[in-house]
């Protein structure tokens, strides 16, 4: 399962960010000589609910799993979508990306490419 991050300003919406996070979405070993090069789907909250967005996810072959608006939230997405807040959980455990000291963005993208591979080592430390 690859792990790509994407630093954005605090203001922004989630939105905007949807298309670069899926481009930077590493290629997945697949079949032999045939690497995926896009996710298989896309779980999201009820905040990428507009069919603008899932209109662009399905032009890249990718079918979207977003929660509906003033649905219950016993949608059945929870199941998928708790790793994705385990991991910002994850984040958050290390002091430096919990609260944003450096001003220079460089810096703070650097520290979070670090926690991503301490991230991903210790979860594949965990099978080896």
């Amino acid at each position: 399962m690859p792990l790509a991050v994407l630093l954005t300003g605090d203001n922004r919406n989630d939105v905007t960010g949807l298309e670069p996070l899926l481009d930077a979405v590493p290629n997945v070993r697949g079949k032999r000589d045939r690497p995926r090069r896009r996710p298989t789907t896309v779980y999201a909250d009820r905040g990428y609910d507009h069919d603008k967005y899932r209109r662009r996810l399905r032009a890249r072959e990718i079918p979207p799993r977003i929660a509906r608006r003033g649905e219950s939230h016993g949608s059945g997405l929870g199941t998928v979508r708790w790793v994705v807040e385990r991991t910002i959980a994850w984040y958050h455990g290390m002091k430096r990306l919990r609260i944003r000291w450096e001003r220079r963005d460089d810096i703070h993208e650097a520290f979070l490419g670090l926690a991503t591979c301490i991230i991903c080592y210790r979860h594949v430390q965990r099978f080896c």
